[in-house]
């Protein structure tokens, strides 16, 4: 009793993580093995796990609603799955680092693409779009974009990536109410 729900929200936060790795996984072998289905059983099991990150996003929502102490830890989550849903990203693996906070993987995973497609491993179309959806990911993170990556990002983010932008901007606004409010219940409670 003495954790005050410390290790009961540890493990809360962990087994959410898990089932949020379990679907992006998912996600990550479907497009790995979309070329082995056909198109009626791509599009079923996609659908299928994006009707799973809905409910699972609703039940974030439910207990962010309910539990200010787990608001930080659930909102990047919550940010991963919006953009999930919403396929302003199209890269399981640039959710997956997204949503645990990676910037040093994602700016990895960018000079990889740049080298891939360098060396014509993969077309500039592929390279451009997960260029995009990784710098707009370090932009969400709070990570500072060169000048030429900001350009890079303005001159081909696409439409639901901008949105995306909007979206998660405004839910960062009120994160700072929650935070206050969330230090005022701790202040109390002492």
């Amino acid at each position: 009793m003495a954790s005050r729900g410390r290790q009961e929200t540890s493990k809360l936060i962990g087994n959410l993580e898990e089932q949020m790795d379990r679907l992006m996984c998912q996600l990550t072998d479907l497009e790995e093995l979309k070329e082995d289905l056909d198109a009626d059983e791509y599009e079923d099991t996609k659908r299928d796990t994006i009707e799973q990150l809905k409910e699972f996003k609703e039940s974030l929502d439910r207990m962010v609603g309910g539990d200010i102490s787990l608001v930080d830890e659930l909102n990047s989550m919550q940010l991963a799955i919006q953009a999930a849903i919403s396929e302003a990203f199209k890269t399981p693996e640039v959710i997956r680092m997204f949503a645990k906070k990676q910037p040093g993987q994602l700016r990895q995973r960018l000079s990889e693409i740049s080298r891939d497609e360098k060396i014509g491993k993969i077309p500039h179309s592929q390279a451009v779009g997960q260029s995009v959806e990784i710098l707009t990911a370090l932009k969400k993170l709070g990570e500072t974009l060169t000048p030429e990556e900001e350009a890079y990002l303005q001159a081909n983010s696409s439409t639901s990536l901008r949105q995306f932008e909007q979206v998660s901007g405004n839910l960062a606004s009120g994160d700072k109410v929650l935070a206050v409010a969330g230090s005022q219940v701790q202040q109390a409670n002492k």
